[in-house]
């Protein structure tokens, strides 16, 4: 029943996007934006949602509570029609690179290093523009339950790329593997850090210790690779602002895996609450 289940639900959202694609860009995501702020509404994920936003905004009134978590849906929408026309936002600038000068010299020297970033914005955009700023690398992805779902998914992230030696792979024991062989074939890694890791340490997120992958730490640090955070923004004029930072280097011996995550945590909380309308509330972060 599962499958048939799975399958109708495939069907369904593949008739969706096939409508998205035979509309214009603006006027698909600006439905999208509709659908999914209504869809989302009705799922458990949303009641998730409420309790994550009450939780970082504790003196928040419910009615701003239910705006950030609707626009957050609509989010949602937004990049899923972008990432069904990738090459049409690409091809009309609708990307914008900032800090540029901080990875100028792994471009020129064909260096690694570890990107990090969070479900803000168009998360789906990273991959793909590193990919065209001529670095080769491998992205993680959490896998869909669905399978019909999340091998559609992956070959819309797979056609996004351009280079030969980029790849996707999906989170778990294969992803560490892949990661690993990444590593050692010259390529750098891509990942959002964000979301929960039951089998990770647990470390301190807006004050409270939740579950946290630290492997690309140990990564970090066994190859003398940089970490790089990413954010990720939209913009009012309907453009999407990639801005690289300095990078980290995890090779103080005095700081270990979880002191060097909470670091970066801080850097990812100051980018959600700036802009917490863009960030994915529905994952069950805090429990």
């Amino acid at each position: 029943m599962k499958r048939i289940f799975y399958f109708f639900q495939f069907l369904f959202i593949k008739i969706l996007f096939l409508f998205f694609k035979s509309l214009p860009l603006k006027t698909a995501k600006f439905i999208a934006s509709i659908i999914f702020r209504i869809i989302g509404r009705l799922s458990n994920a949303h009641k998730t949602a409420i309790k994550n936003c009450k939780y970082v905004f504790p003196n928040y009134k419910e009615g701003k509570i239910n705006s950030i978590v609707n626009k957050s849906w609509g989010n949602v929408g937004e990049t899923i029609c972008e990432l069904l026309r990738f090459q049409e936002i690409y091809d009309k600038n609708k990307i914008i690179i900032k800090g540029l000068n901080n990875i100028e010299f792994l471009r020129k020297n064909k260096k690694q290093a570890i990107f990090i970033g969070i479900h803000q914005s168009n998360w789906e955009v990273m991959v793909p523009m590193l990919d065209r700023l001529n670095l080769n690398v491998g992205g993680i992805y959490r896998h869909i339950n669905n399978p019909y779902l999340d091998n559609l998914i992956l070959d819309l992230r797979k056609k996004t790329l351009k280079g030969g030696k980029s790849f996707y792979t999906p989170k778990g024991k294969k992803s560490a593997k892949n990661l690993v062989q990444a590593v050692n074939n010259s390529l750098s890694i891509v990942l959002l850090i964000d979301q929960k890791d039951s089998s990770g340490e647990n470390v301190y997120f807006f004050n409270r210790k939740v579950k946290t992958q630290t492997g690309f730490l140990k990564i970090a640090r066994k190859f003398n690779l940089p970490i790089i955070p990413v954010k990720n923004k939209r913009l009012s004029n309907d453009k999407i602002e990639l801005t690289f930072f300095e990078p980290i280097f995890h090779n103080n011996i005095n700081i270990n895996d979880n002191l060097m995550m909470e670091n970066i945590h801080s850097i990812i909380e100051k980018w959600i609450t700036s802009n917490p309308s863009q960030w994915f509330w529905q994952h069950k972060r805090f429990n």
